[in-house]
C-alpha cells in the first residue's frame, strides 16, 4: 500500500471519523475563550478557530495556506501577545516538541490558554503503529506522546491543566462498515474504558507565580496622607495644651 500524507489520510473514512470529533470539540471549547489574538499551529486545511470571536485569528505553519509562514519551534511573534493557541497533532510529528511548548509558553499572555490534541499511545490507535503495512504512513509514523508525560512537560513550564477528555474509542478500522459496527464504543468509552480513547484533548492555562496587581502611585500617596493626619492632629493638640498650661502658670 502506498504511503499516505496528512491530507490524503484525512480524506479516508477513518480520517473523517477523527476529524468530525476533533472539529466538534474545538468548536465547543474555543467559543467562549475571549481575548484579542488567537493562533492555530498546523493543519492549515482545517479551521479549528471558526467559532472563536477574537478579532485576530491566524494559522502558523510552513505549508501553503498558512497565514503566517513559520516553524513552530521558533515563532516570529512577540512575547506575551497571544491569548489562545491550538496545537492539533503538532507535537507528535515534531523532532523537538519541548521547544514548541517553550515557544507556546513564551508568546502566550499571562492567563492565556493552550488546547492540545494528540494521539494516545495507550490505546488501540497507539497499538496500530506497530502492525500492518501502513506504519510508515500518516498518522502511524508519528511519535505519540502519552498524556501523563505531556502533563509533566506543561507543569514544568508553569501551566495549569484545566480541562480535557478522550475520544475516538472505536478501533482504527480502515473500512467504513467496521467503523459503523463499532460505533457503540464511542458512547460507552467514557464510562467503561476512559483512558483508552484514540485521541486526547488537553487544555491548560499559563500561570505566572508571584504575579501581583501594581496599584497606581496616587493611591499610595492618599493612603499616606490619611495615616499622617491623625498624628498631626495629635501633635497640634499637645502643643495647644502646653500653651494653655503656660498661660495659666503665668496668671498665677
Amino acid at each position: 500500500m502506498p504511503k499516505q500524507n496528512q491530507q490524503q489520510w484525512f480524506e479516508t473514512c477513518l480520517g473523517q471519523y477523527l476529524l468530525e470529533r476533533e472539529q466538534s470539540y474545538f468548536d465547543q471549547e474555543v467559543m467562549n475563550v475571549f481575548g484579542y489574538n488567537a493562533m492555530q499551529i498546523g493543519f492549515t486545511q482545517h479551521d479549528f478557530l471558526r467559532t472563536n470571536r477574537m478579532p485576530l485569528q491566524f494559522c502558523a505553519d510552513t505549508k501553503e495556506g498558512a497565514t503566517l509562514l513559520a516553524v513552530p519551534d521558533f515563532l516570529p511573534i512577540e512575547s506575551n501577545s497571544i491569548d489562545l493557541i491550538l496545537l492539533p497533532h503538532v507535537l507528535e510529528f515534531s523532532s523537538n516538541p519541548h521547544q514548541i511548548l517553550r515557544e507556546v509558553q513564551r508568546v502566550l499572555v499571562a492567563e492565556g490558554q493552550v488546547i492540545i490534541c494528540g494521539f494516545n499511545p495507550r490505546s488501540l490507535w497507539g497499538a496500530r503503529q506497530w502492525f500492518g503495512s501502513t506504519k510508515h504512513s500518516f498518522p502511524w509514523n508519528g511519535n505519540f506522546i502519552s498524556l501523563p508525560r505531556l502533563k509533566d512537560w506543561l507543569t514544568l513550564l508553569d501551566f495549569e491543566m484545566t480541562a480535557g477528555r478522550l475520544s475516538c474509542y472505536a478501533p482504527p478500522f480502515s473500512q467504513e462498515k467496521w467503523l459503523r459496527r463499532f460505533k457503540f464504543m464511542e458512547f460507552t468509552g467514557d464510562r467503561w474504558w476512559p483512558i483508552s480513547g484514540g485521541v486526547y484533548f488537553l487544555q491548560a492555562i499559563k500561570r505566572i507565580h508571584g504575579m501581583r496587581v501594581i496599584k497606581p502611585a496616587w493611591k499610595d500617596v492618599l493612603t499616606a496622607k490619611r495615616r499622617m493626619a491623625p498624628v498631626a492632629n495629635k501633635l497640634n493638640g499637645n502643643i495647644t495644651e502646653r500653651k494653655a498650661r503656660d498661660i495659666l502658670t503665668q496668671q498665677k
